[in-house]
């Protein structure tokens, strides 16, 4: 169910930085091992500003698998890489995409860009950062009035939320999907309800 898409640029850390193209984009190299593969277009779009933003990210990754829904994961950069963001979020339609997930730390901008390439429903992921994530969160939630983007809470808490919500929106019009996300909360009730201090 899920599409791996490479990035366009990619560096060897390994290697010294050329001078005549000092931009860093070690960071940005997808070496996220897909989880599994389908020739099934994506529903849902995740994206993230590095590829250390997974260990959090890959968790709505999982919620969207565990629900069968069909998605792809990519690495970009709001402000490294504008116009993959600015390309990818305005095809996302035209790819037959319903939803893009986007994580991003410190001036998390990335969500917000796609947002406004794109009218489907953003779900934007504040990363866990040098301010334990609270610039990342503000950077997501406070848009402008007139491009929405559905914050979740920091890390990867919220990274599984999302995944949820995607599932929660796509649900709207598939019965199938509703009534596994209804067993889905059942089993999680029946579980506290397990529960004992003793």
């Amino acid at each position: 169910m899920v599409r791996k898409v490479a990035v366009t640029k990619c560096r060897n850390p390994a290697d010294p930085l050329d001078p005549e193209d000092p931009l860093d984009l070690s960071d940005l190299c997808d070496e996220i091992p897909p989880m599994s593969t389908s020739s099934e277009a994506p529903l849902v779009g995740i994206i993230m500003g590095s590829k250390s933003d997974w260990d959090a990210m890959k968790g709505a990754a999982e919620m969207l698998a565990r629900f069968g829904v069909p998605h792809e994961y990519r690495v970009m950069s709001a402000h490294r890489t504008p116009a993959v963001v600015a390309e990818y979020a305005s095809g996302a339609i035209g790819r037959g995409m319903e939803i893009i997930i986007a994580g991003a730390g410190g001036a998390a901008h990335l969500a917000g860009v796609v947002a406004a390439h794109t009218v489907i429903p953003v779900i934007g992921v504040p990363m866990t950062s040098a301010l334990q994530g609270l610039d990342s969160l503000l950077s997501t939630v406070q848009m402008p009035k007139g491009i929405p983007v559905a914050t979740v809470a920091i890390g990867s808490s919220g990274a599984a939320n999302a995944g949820l919500l995607a599932v929660a929106i796509l649900a709207t019009s598939r019965p199938d999907l509703r009534a596994k996300l209804q067993a889905y909360r059942a089993e999680m009730a029946e579980d506290v309800k397990k529960q004992t201090l003793s």
